[in-house]
C-alpha cells in the first residue's frame, strides 16, 4: 500500500500532463490555417482573378470538408484585390499578415507584379522569423521567379514560359506552313519574356522561320488593335507569337476579324481565360494555339473530366486550370507531410515533392521550385466530333489537342541558387 500512495501523486501529475497535452493537440488541431488570395478583382482583368479564385475557393472547401490539415485544422481564403498594380499587392500583402495570413496564392497579376509580392515576402520573412510567409505562384511565369531571382519562400506551380515555348516551338517545328512571324505583345516583363523566347526557340526549330517585325503596347489600355495589326498586314506575316492574355488577346482577335486577317496566333494560356473562344468563334477567321496542364474535352483524362463535372456542378461555372485547383491541394500535403504548419517546415516539406494531381504525376523541383507538368500544345478550332467533340462559352468551337509533353520533357536547366534558411 505505501508503495501504491507513494507514486500516487506521480501518476496523477502524469495524467494531469497526459491531459494537457491532448487538449493542446485538440487545440492545434482546431485553428484556422489563413491563405491570402492577392490577384486582381476589379479592372480590364477582372473576370480572370475571379474566375482564379473560384477554383481555389472550390478546392479549399473540398479540403475542408475532408477533415482539413492535421487531423482537423480548417484552410480559411483571405480575399485581397490586387488591382494589376504592385503598389496594390504591397497594401495586400500587408492586410494579409495583419489578418494573421500563412500563405500566398497569387498568379494572375502579371510577372512584374508577382516579383515584387515575392520580394516584399523575401523581406518580411528575413526580419520576422517565426512569422514567415510563402508564397504560391499558380499563373505568373517569368523564367527569372525560379531562376536568377528565384526565393526559398516562393514556389511556382505553372510550367514557365520557356518550357512553354519549348512545347510549341517542337509543335512549329513540324508546321512547315509558318513561315513569317510577327511579335506582338503586352510591355511588360512577361510579355517582352514571351517575345524574346519566341524568337530564340521558335528560332533555333525552325531556322527557316522568318521574323518579320515586333511591337510592345500598354498592358490593358489598347481599346483597338487596328494599327497594331494593319504593321503585321504590312509585313506579310502569316503567323503572330503573342503572350497577350485577358481583354488584350479578345480585342486582337476582334480587330483581325473585323479586318478579314487570318492569322495564325501562338500562346501561352488564351485560352483557359473566359471569352477567348468566344471571341475566336466570333471573328471565324484565325488559328489560336496556346499550351496548358489540360484542355477542355480532352482525350484519356477521366480524373480532370470528373473534377470538371463536379465543380459545374457546385459553382454553375466552367472548369478550366487544374494547376490553379490543385495548388491549395499541394500546400495542404506539404502541411501534412510537414506534421506542422510552421511556414520554414512547409517549405521544406514541398521542395522534391511528388503529388498524384488529376492531370497526372507532378514533381516540385528541389533546386529552384519549378514544377514539372504536363504541358497539351492545342488549338481552338470548331467542333467536328472527331478532333474536337465538345464546344466551349456558348459555341461551336472546342479544343483540339495537337500534341502532349511531359514536364521533364520540358524541363530546362536553371540559374537559381537558392539560399535556404538555417535548420
Amino acid at each position: 500500500m505505501r508503495f501504491s500512495f507513494a507514486f500516487a501523486p506521480l501518476a496523477a501529475a502524469a495524467l494531469l500532463a497526459a491531459g494537457t497535452a491532448q487538449a493542446q493537440a485538440q487545440a492545434q488541431a482546431q485553428q484556422t490555417y489563413k491563405i491570402a488570395y492577392i490577384d486582381p478583382l476589379s479592372g480590364p482583368f477582372a473576370n480572370v482573378g475571379e474566375l482564379m479564385l473560384t477554383h481555389t475557393q472550390y478546392a479549399i472547401e473540398d479540403i475542408n470538408a475532408k477533415g482539413g490539415v492535421l487531423g482537423g485544422t480548417k484552410l480559411q481564403l483571405l480575399q485581397f484585390d490586387s488591382k494589376l498594380s504592385a503598389q496594390e499587392s504591397q497594401s495586400a500583402l500587408q492586410a494579409a499578415i495583419d489578418q494573421g495570413a500563412q500563405a500566398i496564392v497569387t498568379g494572375g497579376s502579371g510577372s512584374s507584379v508577382v516579383t515584387a509580392l515575392v520580394q516584399s515576402v523575401n523581406r518580411w520573412n528575413q526580419r520576422n522569423p517565426g512569422k514567415e510567409l510563402i508564397v504560391l505562384n499558380h499563373s505568373s511565369i517569368d523564367p527569372e521567379m525560379t531562376g536568377k531571382g528565384c526565393s526559398f519562400w516562393h514556389f511556382q506551380t505553372e510550367a514557365n514560359t520557356a518550357m512553354k515555348m519549348k512545347a510549341l516551338a517542337n509543335y512549329i517545328k513540324k508546321t512547315p506552313d509558318i513561315k513569317k512571324v510577327y511579335l506582338l505583345n503586352q510591355d511588360y516583363a512577361h510579355g517582352k519574356q514571351w517575345a524574346s523566347y519566341g524568337r530564340q526557340l521558335v528560332g533555333l526549330a525552325r531556322p527557316d522561320v522568318q521574323f518579320v517585325g515586333e511591337a510592345l503596347h500598354p498592358i490593358g489600355r489598347v481599346k483597338d488593335f487596328s494599327p497594331y495589326l494593319a504593321n503585321v498586314k504590312q509585313a506579310g506575316a502569316d503567323t503572330v507569337i503573342s503572350g497577350n492574355w485577358g481583354q488584350d488577346m479578345t480585342l486582337l482577335l476582334k480587330a483581325a476579324g473585323d479586318a478579314g486577317y487570318n492569322l495564325r496566333y501562338f500562346n501561352h494560356s488564351a485560352g483557359s481565360v473566359p471569352g477567348t473562344v468566344l471571341a475566336v468563334s466570333q471573328a471565324k477567321l484565325g488559328q489560336l494555339t496556346w499550351v496548358a496542364e489540360w484542355h477542355p474535352g480532352q482525350a484519356d483524362s477521366p480524373k480532370a473530366d470528373a473534377l470538371a463535372k463536379a465543380y459545374k456542378a457546385k459553382t454553375g461555372k466552367d472548369f478550366l486550370a487544374p494547376r490553379i485547383e490543385f495548388t491549395p491541394r499541394l500546400l495542404a500535403a506539404a502541411i501534412d507531410k510537414a506534421g506542422s504548419t510552421d511556414t520554414t517546415k512547409v517549405a521544406r516539406a514541398l521542395e522534391d515533392m511528388s503529388f498524384d494531381s488529376v492531370v497526372g504525376p507532378v514533381r516540385m523541383r528541389a533546386e529552384d521550385h519549378q514544377l514539372l507538368l504536363p504541358q497539351v500544345v492545342n488549338t481552338i478550332a470548331p467542333v467536328d466530333d472527331k478532333a474536337v467533340k465538345v464546344g466551349w462559352e456558348g459555341t461551336n468551337y472546342g479544343f483540339r489537342t495537337d500534341a502532349v509533353y511531359t514536364g521533364n520533357e520540358l524541363a530546362q536547366g536553371t540559374e537559381c541558387r537558392m539560399v535556404r534558411p538555417a535548420s
